[in-house]
């Protein structure tokens, strides 16, 4: 099953339990608008390359168009219509005002140079304009996109349109319009969601057992915000492998050895292990910081894990997501575990319009407060429809996505039905 399949199938599923009129589930299982173009690019050898590209717009009947891009050598379409749709029931989910969009290019990031991503990264935007714009459609960093990335398009955007837009794009530096906090949002806005439900189940972090899995921005960030929680974190990886001590790592110096050496296998906190070797380790926690579909039937009877925190998109296949959960394996979703990404996007895209700028605390207050309010939510969903998180967390998104759907009456349909032609 493909991630956009896995995703249809979540929505399915919740519709059924809370018996969602089908008209509303048929407009949601598309999105409304696909983009594909080829960036034409110049090497630093002097060569010309194509990349294919993507922006999918999936729906914007509570706002704008939210999500980020990707950088990837593998990406394609189905993925990015998966976490387009995904995004727009983050955003429901998180109850800030936006639909859902993603975007992405074929490229290997990690072999370009500077010069190479800012020409490539100026072409996508030139390519995708007219279709993007704060009050429209607006793009965030993914996997192998950066705050200067986001800077070189919000430059761009700008320079296109002729009018300073910061509010083009979130997740810049702050010096050119970035939010405090917006770096750690992913991270520290799934460490607020799982303190309150351990706490909501007496549950203490003292301890309690980690393993995170991928160790990129929100990975590494989270095993560093766990740790001084309290956590025990025995376990990390990135794509080259992984490190496992049963008796406890420090991440800081996990972070530093893997800055300076490349990976965290080079690290000697702990003993090397394979990169999928690691989820079937023993711990208490889990959080899946990687990629969509990892936790899948070839490793779900292996996992030890009582609680799974979801920091990718789409890690666990809606079968492994079934048979945990028949386990007693707690499993908080995506769409709430990582919402605290785009909340604090939506702070930085506030913050723009408004050209006044929140001090951290002031952010993290705001983030925890709301993040929060969503889960509780979600538990009383779950208790409601005696459901699995995920399942209610789809459920709660749909009440509020049928409600707007409703509201905006049959012009919205009918939007949303030519577009899905």
């Amino acid at each position: 099953m493909n991630f956009y399949e896995n995703t249809l199938k979540n929505m399915n599923k919740a519709a059924k339990i809370m018996k969602l009129d089908q008209e509303t589930l048929d407009t949601l299982s598309y999105p409304q608008k696909t983009l594909m173009v080829n960036l034409q690019v110049r090497m630093d050898s002097g060569e010309m390359k194509y990349f294919e590209a993507y922006r999918v717009q999936h729906s914007e009947l509570r706002g704008p168009f939210k999500g980020g891009i990707r950088y990837l050598p593998n990406v394609d379409l189905d993925e990015i219509k998966a976490l387009a749709t995904e995004m727009t029931f983050k955003c429901a989910v998180a109850g800030i005002p936006y639909g859902g969009g993603k975007g992405g290019v074929c490229c290997n990031a990690k072999e370009m140079s500077k010069g190479e991503l800012e020409r490539l990264t100026r072409k996508y935007v030139q390519a995708v304009y007219q279709v993007i714009g704060p009050n429209h459609d607006i793009p965030a960093p993914d996997m192998y996109t950066t705050p200067q990335i986001m800077a070189w398009f919000m430059d761009e955007y700008s320079r296109l349109v002729n009018q300073y837009s910061p509010g083009v794009v979130t997740g810049k530096p702050i010096e050119v319009g970035g939010s405090l906090g917006r770096g750690t949002a992913t991270a520290q806005g799934g460490a607020y969601v799982l303190e309150e439900y351990m706490k909501r189940h007496d549950m203490k972090a003292e301890g309690t057992t980690v393993i995170v899995q991928g160790f990129g921005n929100a990975g590494s960030f989270a095993a560093e915000i766990l740790h001084s929680m309290g956590f025990t974190v025995v376990g990390v990886s990135d794509s080259k492998g992984g490190l496992y001590n049963e008796k406890g790592m420090d991440p800081f110096c996990i972070v530093k050895s893997k800055k300076e050496k490349g990976s965290v296998t080079n690290c000697d906190e702990g003993k090397a292990v394979g990169p999928m070797e690691i989820l079937e380790k023993p711990c208490d926690i889990l959080v899946l910081a990687a990629m969509e579909n990892q936790v899948t039937e070839a490793n779900m009877k292996n996992i030890k894990a009582k609680i799974i925190l979801e920091l990718a998109n789409g890690p666990t296949i809606a079968e492994a997501d079934e048979y945990l959960s028949k386990q007693g394996v707690v499993i908080i979703p995506d769409i709430l575990a990582n919402s605290g990404g785009v909340t604090v996007s939506y702070f930085e895209w506030l913050q723009n319009q408004q050209a006044y700028y929140w001090p951290l605390e002031e952010v993290e207050v705001k983030l925890k407060r709301a993040i929060i309010e969503a889960l509780v939510r979600i538990l009383d969903l779950q208790n409601e429809h005696k459901c699995t998180l995920r399942e209610a967390a789809y459920i709660s998104a749909f009440d509020r996505l049928d409600k707007a759907l409703k509201l905006r009456g049959s012009g919205a349909h009918l939007r949303c039905k030519v577009y899905n032609k």
